[in-house]
């Protein structure tokens, strides 16, 4: 099959554009230095890169081509090289639909398939009709959930059926449709407070752009002015207009948004002006955050953000498609939480660092804060900035630093509960990762120097996905380093026997099943030395 006929022209105007600009732009840095060019060839320059672009797309298109087996989805593609590729649906993780405004003018969309790499995007079919996206969206993961139950059963029959039987039994289910539970729907209340509260900073600098010339002070004049009532006033007129044009782009990200479940997977659906839906394999899911910053937390609200082997939150291809709840009651996010299969943990009893790591932070944000004051000075001495003659201003949060110490100590934690591992860390934006104990993959304690000072260490917690080399995976962050080592082998042999209990059920009498890990390795430790 190929894309849709409307790609050709999309592309090969986007490609145009681009190739068009980028000669263009090579030609005026050449006119620059040689009287041999002038407005003929800079725009002639930008008609050949516009047509060399148009051309290469119509070669793309006639050698795109992508089909839906009974095993595999094929895909083969590629104007100078050609490039075959088959992805076995077993190793299907998430099948993401993005449209933007013009694409849902056009009906059109862009279809993003990921496999349990985590790195890239494996396929993007760029672009397909809304119709035929939606039928690979549901063909593809139900052949992926066909080919991984009926995997094993096929690999142990000899006298299996012939191939086109086979086909035919595979494609039978992917045409039957299986009732949608909607399990949460963002309400318009919710929608604005959600950009309130949670206002999308990933958007400042385009919202300042237009918001400068609509409070009528520009960033140079605003940094030069040192008067309090001068600055206060147009400064709080920026701060605001920006605040709220950030709300506005996260709000539109998250417009309508809905999240159901259909048979043994959740989707979601949102946005404004570009819309996005896919799909979450419930039996994928790694991890769950709950999160919460600062504004959430005093109106009681919290997110849901989840994490697939496929990738994490954060880096989908619609940039964030993997939230479960973007904004709900604290409540009802634990619900939801809870309700997904292997995530029924109870409520944590966190337990905190130990105080020197409390001084520890304050020392570091001390030190943070001179050398802020050390850099402005040096600042001041090379720049003539009038807002520079403030550089000693820094010092007086100093004062704070052990306020700021205290919170984040305060906020951090881990709890290892009858068959998952919690951790909680952050005071601005905090998240709390629930693990449950099969999902580990490796527990990995490590010291920096600075910890070792002070006998302390980090256990990250280490899973399928990606986010677990990054500071937001799930980490035990500067315990004590005896109970840090402790907290580690309890989890390691907490995934030893959660791992034997889910591959026979019978097992799982000894120890119990609603005792914690930490039991569970004490009574394996009593084992072994009896």
């Amino acid at each position: 099959m190929r894309l849709h006929p409307l790609s050709l022209p999309f592309r090969a105007l986007s490609r145009a554009v681009q190739a068009g600009s980028v000669l263009f732009g090579v030609s005026l840095a050449v006119g620059s230095f040689t009287p041999l060019t002038g407005p003929v060839l800079v725009f002639g320059s930008f008609l050949v890169g516009a047509i060399v672009g148009a051309a290469y797309e119509v070669a793309y298109y006639r050698r795109f081509e992508y089909a839906l087996t009974a095993d595999t989805f094929d895909i083969g593609s590629g104007v100078l090289s050609r490039r075959e590729r088959e992805i076995p649906l077993r190793r299907i993780q998430n099948v993401d639909i993005s449209r933007g405004a013009v694409q849902r003018l056009l009906s059109i969309a862009v279809v993003d398939v990921e496999t349990g790499g985590g790195g890239e995007t494996e396929a993007s079919l760029r672009y397909v009709g809304y119709g035929e996206a939606k039928r690979l969206q549901r063909d593809l993961r139900r052949g992926a959930r066909e080919d991984s139950d009926g995997g094993e059963g096929r690999a142990g029959t000899e006298d299996a059926t012939d191939a086109d039987t086979a086909t035919e039994d595979a494609a039978e289910p992917r045409r039957r449709d299986e009732p949608e539970e909607l399990l949460f729907a963002l309400s318009p209340r919710n929608l604005v407070l959600l950009g309130l509260v949670a206002p999308d900073l990933r958007a400042l600098l385009p919202v300042l752009f237009f918001a400068v010339p609509t409070v009528g002070i520009s960033i140079p004049d605003l940094l030069a002015e040192t008067g309090a009532f001068t600055v206060g006033p147009r400064g709080a007129a920026l701060a605001i207009v920006s605040w709220i044009g950030t709300a506005a782009v996260t709000a539109a990200r998250y417009y309508d948004f809905r999240l159901s479940r259909v048979g043994d997977e959740l989707r979601y659906e949102r946005g404004l002006l570009g819309r996005y839906d896919g799909s979450i394999p419930i039996a994928k899911i790694q991890q769950i955050d709950v999160r919460e910053n600062v504004l959430m937390r005093r109106v009681g609200y919290a997110s849901l953000a989840i994490e697939t082997a496929g990738y994490t939150p954060g880096e989908g291809p619609s940039g964030g498609s993997e939230a479960a709840i973007p904004l709900a009651g604290r409540a009802r996010v634990l619900e939801l939480a809870r309700s997904i299969e292997g995530f029924e943990f109870d409520e944590p009893e966190f337990a905190r660092p130990p105080r020197r790591a409390r001084r520890r932070y304050a020392v570091r944000y001390a030190l943070a804060l001179g050398l802020i004051a050390g850099g402005l000075w040096i600042a001041n001495a090379l720049l003539d900035v009038a807002l520079l003659r403030y550089w000693y201003a820094p010092l007086a949060a100093i004062a704070l630093a052990p306020v700021a110490g205290h919170y984040k100590w305060l906020h951090r934690g881990y709890d290892v509960g009858g068959e998952h591992v919690l951790t909680r860390n952050g005071f601005w934006r905090r998240s709390i990762a629930v693990v449950p104990a099969y999902r580990v993959q490796t527990v990995i304690q490590t010291a920096t120097p600075f910890q070792r000072w002070r006998s302390l260490a980090t256990v990250a917690i280490d899973t399928a996905g990606s986010l677990s080399v990054t500071d937001r995976g799930a980490r035990a962050v500067d315990f004590d380093a005896s109970e840090a080592t402790t907290l580690r082998e309890t989890v390691r042999r907490g995934l030893r026997r959660s791992l034997v209990a889910r591959r026979n059920p019978l097992t799982a009498a000894e120890p119990s099943g609603d005792a914690s890990l930490e039991e569970a390795s004490t009574s394996e430790d009593q084992r072994h030395t009896g």
